[in-house]
């Protein structure tokens, strides 16, 4: 692999089109994708907005990245970063905590798990949408993808806060059935799965605020299906609890309100991509051998690419193939981000 296949770059109105079709090969759950059209161009219009921001901080911006393939221009898959979550709208979820239940009269003691709602993570940055077409699914390319998120935030920390978060799709049928909202949501809300999963991606989430439970919900109360599923992601979403886990992401006793799906979060110079990344000055060879994979990245948020390629380090940086150097729109002699992969 000397030549990289796929590109992640910033997304803009220019890709309306690629993106409806990741909507329809996304499914249902997938909140951040089930958007009309509308709606969809004002997201790539914020994304657009947002790398090209001047900002020295933290605030609305919404870097959504495209994943390219080079040879076609297809529109292979896609991930996104949110600096500042919670404030607008506001992100509710419920928080599992555990009760201790107790009568010395009878000899009893014993736990019970309840569910309150919260809004604790208010004022941390977010990633999430990761997804990729299932024809382009191959060995390696969506854990590059999903690392891209990571030299992002090492071209620009400022503009990431120190807690970040991630929500992870719940089980949800091919029929688009949730167990989680059908013993849950459906009694308070009084509407389908899919029209609350819709209004919280198109909306400013008032309603969420006004019909969520206000009170603690004993979990020992709801069927087995819905008990079944809390805290447990998509087996779609398997893969990227994964990549998670590995890069440092812990579950934190919060799920989602509407799926059960589960939310892990880490410091952000705590995670691994991130913490292992560094600037080299990268040289064209392409005579070398060139054995190490490595994630790349335009140290620039205006200009932000990230490619997966084979390089060589050594005394003086880093040797790259001219094809490299040309996905990321870079010469020889220029700096980049990078992560190696030591183990391979």
């Amino acid at each position: 692999m000397t030549a990289p296949l796929y590109v992640m770059r910033a997304a803009g109105p220019q890709d309306i089109e690629g993106f409806k079709q990741l909507r329809e090969k996304a499914g249902a759950g997938f909140t951040s994708l089930m958007l009309d059209d509308a709606a969809m161009t004002k997201k790539l219009e914020l994304s657009a907005e947002s790398f090209a921001s001047a900002t020295d901080q933290a605030g609305p911006e919404r870097y959504l990245l495209a994943l390219e393939h080079i040879e076609t221009g297809a529109l292979a898959g896609c991930c996104g970063v949110k600096s500042t979550i919670g404030e607008t709208p506001p992100f509710f979820n419920f928080r599992i905590i555990r009760e201790a239940q107790s009568s010395a009269a009878v000899g009893r003691r014993f736990d019970m798990d309840v569910l309150i709602g919260v809004n604790d993570f208010t004022g941390c940055s977010e990633v999430g949408s990761l997804f990729v077409r299932p024809e382009h699914r191959v060995p390696g390319l969506g854990r590059a993808l999903a690392q891209s998120r990571y030299l992002l935030m090492a071209s620009a920390p400022q503009r990431v806060r120190e807690q970040v978060v991630s929500e992870l799709r719940g089980r949800v049928s091919p029929e688009g059935v949730s167990p989680f909202w059908e013993a849950i949501g459906r009694h308070f809300f009084r509407m389908d799965f899919s029209e609350a999963d819709k209004l919280s991606a198109t909306t400013d989430n008032q309603f969420i605020l006004d019909l969520m439970p206000q009170h603690p919900i004993y979990i020992d109360l709801l069927p087995e299906e819905a008990r079944a599923v809390i805290g447990k992601c998509h087996r779609d979403g398997e893969g990227a609890r994964s990549l998670l886990a590995w890069e440092g992401f812990a579950f934190s006793n919060v799920i989602d309100i509407f799926d059960g799906g589960p939310l892990v979060s880490a410091q952000r110079d705590a995670i691994r991509t991130k913490r292992e990344s560094r600037r080299l000055r990268l040289r064209a060879d392409d005579a070398a051998p060139l054995t190490k994979r490595a994630l790349l990245a335009v140290p620039s948020l205006k200009r932000f690419r990230s490619v997966q390629a084979r390089v060589a380090a050594d005394d003086e940086g880093l040797r790259v193939s001219s094809a490299t150097l040309n996905a990321l729109g870079l010469a020889s002699g220029d700096e980049a981000l990078v992560w190696i992969d030591d183990a391979h």
